[in-house]
């Protein structure tokens, strides 16, 4: 132990309650003692992720939300609406912790060598409820920061940059050569970016504005496509005939975007092929979603011949089924590169009190990109 430990800490909740209604607030709780192979982190940074949105909010509508509660004590409170109160049964009246991931200093630690290690040294963890200021993990959980890296360095070590790498591996395990990837401008698209030009990866990177398309000039993306642009399709096919992408990641989750993709790829691959089929091209064709930034229903039109596909695709299953060694090198990877390839910028510090109000909320609820949000729970 290298500090003196408060036998309680603060820890954000989120609660939906049967009748429909959301209550988020600052909940006191103990301070847990590690286990032989654990360690208790003060939680010094963790990043408001999509994902965590997700969590956090659920499906109440945040626009009609309202602050109830004290400045210190602030509770949060939102209406789920009639229609999607059925997909929200099996969370209710359970209080949750959120956070997906974060970063703190080792402050105490079981009895194993392993867990004394870590005893003084700044971590990444990737172990949920990270929107607290104290959390206890398993020693696996965790990832030592290089000597220099800050807990903001490396708050964000898990979600985004394994992601990102996960990608690359699927790429690699399907067969495939290239990647498209969709809201390529946000944190995780210029690490996505990062990685594609050092590992010598073609890429084309979907944008949704003119200001998107120049934030990746400037960090070197080759391909640029703006789903804005009267000639996104034609850029989009350019990219595709240069790169020969036949696998697509895509962060909306809605709308056309991942059919005009699809249809963009068997264009291309139509253009090359030497013979006709009434099936189109014998290439596969892949469109795996992994956000849901748009809200309505996939629109795919029927001229992207027969081998295709379009699945879901989370990285913490996809992680799960790594060989252990993968795995250690991915983590290696990330360490050594933490500062440059998966270096991640923030809009803004916030404490957890700042969480729970409303103007910030309507900040960094509208996930916007290049605009994540960062939680120091001992922030004052």
């Amino acid at each position: 132990m290298i500090e003196n430990i408060p036998s309680s800490g603060l820890q954000i909740r989120s609660l939906i309650k049967s009748t429909g209604e959301l209550e988020l607030c600052l909940a006191s709780v103990p301070t847990p003692a590690p286990g032989p192979n654990e360690v208790l982190v003060r939680v010094d940074a963790a990043p408001l992720n999509p994902s965590d949105l997700g969590l956090l909010f659920g499906a109440a509508d945040m626009t009609a939300a309202v602050q109830r509660g004290t400045k210190d004590q602030p509770i949060i409170w939102a209406r789920v609406p009639d229609a999607a109160i059925k997909s929200m049964a099996g969370r209710f009246d359970q209080s949750m912790p959120v956070g997906n991931e974060g970063a703190g200093l080792v402050i105490a630690a079981g009895a194993s060598d392993a867990a004394q290690a870590l005893v003084g040294k700044t971590v990444a963890v990737l172990g949920g409820a990270m929107y607290s200021q104290y959390r206890c993990v398993p020693i696996e959980q965790c990832l030592p920061l290089p000597p220099g890296a800050s807990a903001a360095d490396g708050a964000s070590s898990f979600v985004n940059p394994m992601t990102a790498l996960a990608m690359v591996e699927t790429m690699r395990a399907e067969g495939h050569t290239a990647l498209v990837h969709t809201a390529a401008a946000s944190n995780l698209g210029v690490m996505l970016n990062r990685i594609c030009i050092k590992d010598g990866i073609p890429l084309v990177n979907i944008v949704r504005s003119p200001t998107q398309t120049e934030a990746l000039r400037a960090v070197d993306a080759t391909y640029i496509c703006d789903s804005s642009s009267p000639t996104f399709i034609q850029d989009l096919k350019h990219a595709l005939t240069a790169t020969g992408a036949t696998l697509a990641f895509d962060a909306i989750g809605g709308g056309a975007l991942a059919g005009q993709i699809l249809t963009s790829m068997e264009a291309v691959l139509s253009a090359k092929s030497k013979e006709y089929s009434r099936y189109g091209t014998a290439v596969h064709k892949q469109v795996y979603i992994y956000g849901a930034l748009g809200s309505g229903p996939l629109q795919i039109e029927r001229n992207i011949g027969m081998a295709w596909g379009v699945g879901g695709w989370l990285v913490f299953p996809y992680l799960q089924k790594l060989d252990p060694s993968v795995m250690k090198r991915l983590k290696q990877r990330v360490a050594a590169e933490l500062k440059t390839t998966f270096a991640s910028h923030y809009a803004a510090e916030i404490s957890l009190t700042e969480a729970l109000q409303l103007d910030t909320i309507a900040a960094y609820g509208k996930r916007t990109t290049g605009q994540k949000y960062l939680i120091n729970p001992h922030k004052r």
